[in-house]
Formats: C-alpha cells, sequence, structure tokens
C-alpha cells in the first residue's frame, strides 16, 4: 500500500485553546484506517484541517506525494477529499435525488434540470446501500437513519480518492451497517483510502486494518490493529483502565414502588397499547430494531405526540399530558436522539443551552434573568457531567459531538425532573464519557429518579438496565430480566422470531 495522504506536525489553536498539537497521520491507498479517541481528543479538528473547514497554525499536507493547501470543502472536493459528518446536514426541503447530487447542481453543469435522470443516478447509488427509497421524497420526512444513508449516499458519487466518515452507523440498523461496510470494502479495493471515525470497537476491529490514537490533541499512538485487544485501544484513547465500565445494578430494584405507570397507551399510527411500569431504583431499558416504535412510545408518554387511548401515572398521580410542557411541568424530561435538531441550540452558549429549559431557576422572584446563576448552574452540571470546553460562555457549536451530547442531557438535568426519557443517551459518544453517562444514570436512579434508555446498543441495554422491554412494529414483545436478558433473547423478541417457533 503506498502513501496517499499525509499529515506532518499538525497544530490548532482556537483562542487559548490549543486542539492539535504536532499531530501526524497517514493514509495509505486501498485501506480502512481508524481514528480513534475520546470526545474533544481532536479528531473532528483534524478532518476539519483535511477538508478544509480550518487552516493548520502549523504542519503540512500531502497528497498523491504533493504538498496541497486545501482552502476549503468544495477545493477538497475537487482534490478528491469526501468527508461524511456525524451531524446530518441535508437540505429538508430539497428530495433525496437533489441531496445526493448538490454539489453538482450547485457547480451549475446544466442549464436546465433533468429530474428523470437525477431520480435514476440517484436511485442506483442508493441500491448500493441496499436502500429502496423514493429518490423524489423530501428528506425531511424521512427517518434519521434513511437521513444518514442519504449524506453516505452523497459521498460516494464524488470521484473521492480520501473518503473520511465520522460515526456514520450511529443511526444505522444492523442491515443498513452491512450494506455500507459491503460498499466500503468495495472501494478499499478501487484503491481509495478510507478514514474511519467510530467509537464501536467491533465494527473498529471488524473493517479496519489501522488505526491512530488522539489525546488531548496529541498522536499517542498509530499501528496494526492486529496488535491491540479492545481493552488496549480503550486504555490508549483514554489514558487509563476504566474499571468497572457499567455501573452495578441495583439487586432489588424491581421491588421498589412504581414511579411511572404507563397502561394501554396508543397514538393511533405507530403505538399500539403499550402498558409497563417503572419502578424506584431501577433503570428500565426499552429495545428493538430500527423504525420499531421505541422513540415514538417515548414521545407520546411526554406529549411529543399526541396519545389517543391510555393513561400515564406518576407516582400513583394520573396525569394531563397534552403537550410537551405538561410533561415538563409535572417532572418528564425526553432526550432526543436527533441532538442537532432537538437537543441542543447549537448557536448559543453552554450556559444558555444548560438554563434554557429551567428559567424560573435562574430568575429572580421579578422574573428577570440573573446570569450569574445562570453561569453557576451550567459551571455545575457541567462538571457533574465531566463536560470538557474552555468555559460556559462559548457556544456550543464549538464542541465535539460527545460534549454536545453532555450538553443536551445537562438541559434535562437542570429541570430536576423525575422520570428521564433518554433516547440513545450515548451516541456518538467516546468509551470514557459512555461509562462516565452509565455511573451518572445509575446514581440519579439510586437518587429515586425515574430511568428509560432506549438504545440500539444491545451490550449498553444488557450492561446498564435491570430489566429490558422489547418494543416490535409499536407494540410491546416481551420483556426479559437477569440472566435472561442476553444478545439473542433481545433479537429473538425485536425479530418476532420467539411468536415464528411457537406458531403451529
Amino acid at each position: 500500500m503506498s502513501a496517499l495522504l499525509q499529515l506532518r506536525g499538525i497544530s490548532k489553536r482556537f483562542g487559548a485553546s490549543r486542539a492539535l498539537t504536532g499531530v501526524d497521520f497517514s493514509l495509505a491507498r486501498g485501506e480502512i484506517h481508524a481514528l480513534c479517541g475520546e470526545n474533544g481528543a481532536g479528531k473532528s479538528t483534524l478532518m476539519n484541517i483535511i477538508d478544509g473547514i480550518h487552516q493548520p497554525d502549523e504542519g503540512e499536507i500531502s497528497l498523491d506525494g504533493q504538498k496541497v493547501v486545501i482552502d476549503g470543502p468544495a477545493h477538497a472536493m475537487r482534490l478528491g477529499i469526501g468527508l461524511v459528518h456525524q451531524e446530518i446536514a441535508l437540505c429538508g426541503d430539497a428530495t433525496v435525488a437533489e441531496n445526493i447530487f448538490m454539489p453538482e447542481i450547485n457547480a451549475g453543469k446544466h442549464a436546465w434540470m433533468n429530474y428523470a435522470s437525477l431520480n435514476a443516478r440517484a436511485a442506483q447509488v442508493l441500491q448500493r446501500l441496499g436502500q429502496d427509497v423514493d429518490p423524489a421524497a423530501l428528506v425531511k420526512d424521512l427517518s434519521i437513519s434513511t437521513q444518514q444513508l442519504i449524506e453516505i449516499a452523497k459521498a460516494l458519487t464524488l470521484d473521492c480518492k480520501v473518503l473520511i466518515l465520522d460515526e456514520p452507523t450511529a443511526a444505522l440498523t444492523d442491515n443498513e451497517s452491512a450494506a455500507l461496510f459491503k460498499v466500503l470494502h468495495d472501494l478499499k479495493a478501487q484503491g481509495i483510502g478510507i478514514i474511519y471515525i467510530s467509537h464501536r470497537m467491533a465494527e473498529i476491529f471488524a473493517h479496519c486494518s489501522r488505526v491512530t490514537v488522539l489525546r488531548d490533541g496529541r498522536n499517542v499512538h498509530c499501528g496494526p490493529l492486529a496488535e491491540l485487544d479492545a481493552d488496549g485501544l480503550v486504555r490508549r484513547m483514554v489514558g487509563r483502565d476504566l474499571g468497572n465500565y457499567y455501573p452495578p445494578k441495583q439487586d432489588d430494584a424491581t421491588h421498589g414502588e412504581p414511579v411511572l405507570e404507563v397502561r394501554d397507551l396508543a397514538d393511533g399510527e405507530r403505538v399500539h397499547g403499550v402498558s409497563f411500569t417503572l419502578r424506584r431504583g431501577e433503570i428500565l431499558g426499552i429495545a428493538g430494531l430500527m423504525g420499531a416504535g421505541r422513540s415514538e412510545l417515548a414521545e407520546t408518554v411526554c406529549g411529543l405526540r399526541p396519545a389517543r387511548q391510555g393513561s400515564v401515572r406518576l407516582r400513583g398521580k394520573t396525569l394531563a399530558i397534552r403537550k410537551y410542557s405538561d410533561a415538563l411541568r409535572e417532572g418528564i424530561a425526553y432526550l432526543s436522539e436527533d441532538r442537532k435538531a432537538a437537543g441542543v441550540y447549537l448557536d448559543l452558549p453552554i450556559a444558555q443551552n444548560i438554563a434554557s429549559m429551567a428559567l424560573k431557576r435562574v430568575s429572580s422572584r421579578f422574573g428577570l434573568l440573573q446570569r450569574a446563576a445562570e453561569h453557576k448552574l451550567a459551571v455545575e452540571l457541567g462538571a457533574k457531567l465531566k463536560l470538557k470546553s474552555d468555559g460556559v460562555d462559548i457556544d456550543v457549536a464549538s464542541l465535539s459531538g460527545g460534549n454536545q451530547q453532555k450538553v443536551a442531557i445537562a438541559k434535562l438535568l437542570a429541570t430536576n425532573p423525575s422520570v428521564l426519557l433518554m433516547d440513545e443517551p450515548t451516541r456518538g459518544v467516546d468509551v470514557g464519557a459512555k461509562s462516565e453517562i452509565h455511573h451518572i444514570l445509575r446514581e440519579l436512579a439510586s437518587q429515586g429518579v425515574g430511568v428509560v434508555v432506549i438504545s440500539s446498543e444491545l451490550p449498553e441495554i444488557i450492561g446498564l438496565c435491570d430489566r429490558a422491554l422489547v418494543i416490535r412494529d409499536g407494540r410491546l414483545a416481551g420483556e426479559v430480566q437477569d440472566e435472561d436478558m442476553t444478545e439473542e433473547a433481545l433479537l429473538r423478541l425485536a425479530s418476532g422470531l420467539c411468536e415464528e417457533e411457537t406458531t403451529p
């Protein structure tokens, strides 16, 4: 494998903060190279420099053996560099085909648009990813996982030499991920170099040949993955032994008094007569395949979707929840799986984000906002969540994806909730931060807060939760706990295999 991309001595500052210090990185032709590190380690900054979004303060970049200065994403695209960001950045009011070929459309290569041809070409690209999506559909009407695949399809239309993927499978199902990896290995065979950023260890070891590890803006390791195991890679990422990755479970969690009781809840569309009880001291998991209705169930509980039937009781009191503000007032808070669209205000400072749903807590008795109280609240919750930032007055957009997630969680904690509905709480979060979030959720549960965790990662459901419900087609397919809570059991319930086996 010959060198395709070479970075030498890359350094970058943002004000007084040093994001990268003397980083070396190389990418060979025809390899999938993992880039690992905790959130805030410098991965996104390094990728943004390769894509021309940022310019390095020091160092040089070579592509195909020639030194280059990449002065923007459009220039990077012309050089054959494609970057698929972790955060979805599509135009919701445009069609699937228009989004996929947006660079071509913007370049103005055609005097008029041949939509039949555009749609046919888009369909071909999507079929490579195993997707049967209507190219004429508006992106805003599609699921998060489908939007993520459109982002990837958009990159595949470019004549790439270098393809950078930042957490591409975070919102994908197992089948969608498998289709993506097939495409990546096809690209690898064509000599394309792929930089793969992920916190999913299984994916890294299954598909990548080399790994570079960043920690605190420095390159601390580069070498073949065959020389490491998962524990060794994690130690290099965090610089310490995580010890108990998951916190101890409550022995008697299922014997506590009910905190949240949901009975025969339905929205008339995606949720059909679901009942469950959350007890004091336990963390309740909700598993199921993508599109099964997990998020819709949580949204119906907290008023983001109208309930057509059923009831919700909190500590024995029947609630009248017609909108989300009703749920918040009663003490039920929801963390959306879509951090960018519904989790944080990217263009506002950390302090304003954290206090945004708890303004009474930081206001005087006359209703005047007190900036000192807002700042203090943000500092306290930021410290509790081990938020990495240069103070709470900087915009959330400047944070890594994982630290943005911590801000979203801090917003909920600021409301002093009685029940937390956490939809993919550790999506896009590194292993160290995941463990920290797990321990925080367990601490909250032990203090009497009701915690419900929706997760696509079955090891997280098994390791963190005391009990798990499985949702299939908007209905409760089953419940597992203790030694019965295995990946096989969860998958069989989620896919309906258990029913098939018992059908005469």
